[in-house]
């Protein structure tokens, strides 16, 4: 009890405790779904895969594992901002400052606190970023389950924790686990745009858009683009959806509750951004790990999907870049945006320079699928500037 106190104290909604042996079968489920190629690009999965799987090869002399929940829930319904096409969407959790620092520096001060009332006691914390399997262990102390889409489901929090863990070597009482309150919904599952579940429980990270806008490098395949709609950091559908939220509470963490320029930042305004502006607008947010170019990349689709003809300025800019990954977006953006006569203009003047072959295929893509929908009555383009006069 004394440890939940000084564990709410620093900040945490929910402490519970568990013990190393408690997810025998995660070695069995994370082998089988990795040998299924679901994990994409994240080959960082397969090279930790033993210490993963078991809490002991991380530390040995690990006896128990607190694990820490810290509510991150928005005061209002995430699935809103997806119909302000103009305006970018952000995941929940990347709208502030990012999280890995913030929890980090809690699990230290209540290390500390531990350490100082058993003397000698030996303990590390976890923040994601370490190969832990976070949400079964959360599950085995009881602090949610893992829902349907693979994330874990609170019944006090619903689907707004972030988790850190603290190792030790203290043998401590260990809570008990929490059991699947599902049920026969299926809400987060009908919900995926991409269709990134194949089956309750498991999820394909190569059609989810929060992999696709944030661990994949390279181009977004032409069937996802006009899935991802406006997310350009992540996507909450799954999590938002979740009948559980309605116990949800909104963040009491000050630095966990949105910026409001980040709430839905104007697409026009995103193109703009070079590299420097980029990083003094995210500083201190997890957006600034995709980098740049990246991130561009998934401003460009969300101008695609806008409908709205005033990016065309903007996103003609982006036919400027040094990066082929922006500069085959612009294209592909543009042939959303502008009708064929325009499109052919902008391919004139910029195509014939073009030398990289991704940008190339883009460039015949984008002709062959205007072609394809019927011509449209131009209007008139300043190609100088890029943009409608």
């Amino acid at each position: 009890m004394l440890l939940r106190e000084q564990a709410r104290a620093r900040g945490f909604d929910i402490c519970r405790i568990t013990h190393p042996s408690a997810i025998p079968e995660a070695r069995e489920r994370l082998s089988a779904w990795l040998a299924s190629g679901a994990a994409g690009s994240m080959d960082w999965l397969a090279a930790t895969q033993a210490r993963r799987s078991d809490p002991r090869k991380l530390w040995p002399e690990t006896a128990s594992i607190i694990l820490l929940g810290m509510n991150y829930g928005p005061p209002d319904d995430p699935l809103a901002a997806l119909a302000r096409n103009s305006a970018g969407n952000i995941s929940v959790y990347a709208r502030n400052r990012d999280y890995h620092d913030l929890i980090k520096g809690r699990l230290k001060l209540l290390a500390a606190w531990l350490v100082a009332q058993a003397k000698g006691t030996g303990v590390k914390v976890f923040v994601d970023t370490a190969p832990v399997m976070e949400k079964p262990l959360a599950q085995a102390a009881g602090l949610g389950w893992a829902g349907k889409h693979s994330n874990l489901v609170s019944r006090e929090f619903g689907s707004w924790l972030f988790l850190g863990s603290i190792f030790t070597d203290l043998p401590l009482a260990p809570d008990q686990p929490e059991s699947d309150h599902c049920g026969t919904c299926h809400a987060c599952l009908d919900i995926c745009p991409t269709k990134a579940f194949p089956r309750p429980y498991v999820l394909d990270a190569r059609r989810c858009i929060s992999y696709l806008t944030i661990e994949h490098k390279g181009h977004i395949g032409r069937e996802f683009r006009p899935l991802i709609g406006n997310r350009i950091f992540g996507c909450d559908d799954c999590l938002a959806v979740c009948p559980w939220n309605k116990f949800a509470a909104t963040a009491r963490e000050a630095k966990l509750q949105a910026r409001e320029d980040l709430r839905a930042p104007p697409i026009a305004d995103l193109l703009c951004l070079d590299d420097a502006a980029f990083r003094a607008l995210f500083t201190g947010s997890a957006v600034t790990r995709i980098g740049y170019h990246r991130f561009t990349r998934n401003v460009l689709i969300a101008a695609g999907n806008s409908d709205d003809p005033a990016l065309v300025g903007p996103v003609a800019e982006k036919l400027k870049s040094p990066s082929a990954l922006v500069r085959a977006m612009a294209v592909w953006a543009l042939g959303r945006l502008v009708p064929l006569a325009d499109l052919a203009e902008f391919e004139r003047r910029w195509r014939p320079g073009e030398t990289d072959e991704t940008v190339e295929a883009e460039w015949a893509a984008a002709a062959g699928a205007a072609m394809a929908a019927g011509a449209m009555p131009a209007r008139a383009v300043d190609l100088k500037e890029g943009r409608p006069p």
